[in-house]
């Protein structure tokens, strides 16, 4: 299976999407988002607001509650040149212990301009809380494309509370303008937690207090993981099968609670929030079967064809909850962090989740692996179905409810 899997062509998850249907800023309302529903066979079109009435009875949401931080540095050198520095994760700590740090946080970066920073330390000043705060950065070593950086800061404060004021957030790529002030609050989530990604789990933009409320009063239950998102996300695949295409990997965040929920869940509809929510639910998984054949694993990590090379051992999704729980109960934990690198394509069996709640993906993108993996060759009639109606399109656009 993985030898066939591998030879997928790239070219096949292809389709038109004109410059003018991708949505470069959102609705004024995050709820009157488009919402197209495929349920089975049949696709219809709803409002986002009318999610409470389409979803299953009993059904559980997942969401991922990843906060995005202020990860675009721009430094101005003596010359007028800009550098800019996008912090990638923190070198060799713990993502929330990294925030914490007073005076000085080591970073993973890419660097923009790079050639330009030929040696010394760039220096840039902001106010934070009203007090002045002089951020200086230094180039250490290289970690493959990217840089290790050393940012040094005045005035006391944390680095959460320096990046906060210091940076700018990281839009993508693809909507094609620098962000704007209301960017800090419309490409976050109203539930965002934990800090850490540098790109939003795009399909929980369109909730708000209100509609998570009306869900509640419904009998939907709500269930928050946390997977730091990476810049990997947005790197189209560009070779011509799938199996040379090498995903990123990302940072998971579970609690013990979190595994009990889901396994009370056992037997009733699981619908995973965005395409972050799928992976970090499947990752569970599969760390369940690997603690299955070794029970004294000291972290987790799951690669990327772990998938279609490992023996399930027959496991339930529950089991392997079980066995996660049982696991960081034997080290004393009642959370743990781990590292995911799952790629979920065609040919992939879901364990965790009986529908999903994403946005529309790009072209020739693993979020599209990720879908047709759910819903097989009908992605190609909701795509149509969606152009031909008017949709919006990525990040900032609309949404689909798929219920296969």
């Amino acid at each position: 299976m993985l030898d066939e899997l591998k030879h997928i062509p790239i070219a096949d998850y292809d389709y038109p999407l004109p410059d003018e249907r991708i949505a470069r800023y959102p609705l004024p309302e995050r709820d009157h988002s488009k919402l197209l529903c495929l349920r089975g066979d049949d696709i219809s079109e709803h409002h986002f607001y009318d999610l409470p009435q389409l979803l299953p009875q009993g059904a559980m949401l997942v969401f991922n509650d990843t906060k995005v931080i202020h990860a675009r540095l721009l430094f101005r050198k003596a010359t007028g040149a800009i550098i800019e520095i996008f912090c990638l994760e923190p070198y060799h700590m713990p993502v929330a212990q990294a925030f914490e740090e007073r005076g000085l946080s080591s970073w993973v970066c890419m660097v923009g301009n790079n050639k330009r920073w030929r040696g010394g330390d760039l220096t840039g000043q902001c106010m934070v809380d009203g007090e002045p705060c002089t951020l200086t950065a230094t180039r250490r070593d290289s970690e493959g494309h990217a840089w290790v950086v050393d940012f040094r800061w005045t005035g006391g404060f944390s680095f959460a509370e320096v990046i906060e004021h210091a940076g700018v957030i990281p839009l993508p790529p693809y909507l094609g303008r620098e962000a704007e002030e209301s960017d800090s609050q419309r490409y976050q989530t109203v539930y965002a937690h934990h800090e850490g990604s540098v790109a939003a789990p795009t399909a929980g933009l369109h909730f708000t207090p209100a509609l998570l409320e009306q869900l509640g009063a419904n009998g939907v239950q709500t269930e928050y993981l946390t997977l730091h998102v990476g810049a990997g996300t947005f790197k189209p695949v560009s070779t011509d099968t799938i199996g040379e295409h090498e995903m990123h990997v990302e940072k998971v965040f579970i609690t013990d609670t979190n595994l009990r929920h889901l396994i009370a869940q056992a037997g009733r509809p699981l619908l995973a929030v965005g395409t972050t929510s799928v992976r970090t639910l499947e990752s569970i998984y599969w760390f369940g079967v690997q603690l299955q054949g070794q029970p004294d694993m000291d972290e987790m990590h799951v690669s990327q064809w772990d998938p279609y090379t490992l023996d399930d051992h027959g496991l339930g999704y529950a089991d392997a909850c079980a066995n996660v729980l049982q696991w960081m109960r034997r080290k004393g934990m009642d959370h743990f962090s781990g590292e995911t690198q799952l790629m979920i394509a065609p040919g992939y069996r879901y364990r965790s989740i009986s529908g999903l709640i994403t946005n529309f993906h790009q072209p020739k993108s693993t979020l599209l692996l990720l879908v047709s993996a759910l819903i097989g060759e009908r992605w190609r009639d909701c795509y149509r179905y969606a152009l031909d109606h008017d949709f919006r399109f990525l990040s900032y656009g609309d949404s689909c409810l798929f219920l296969p």
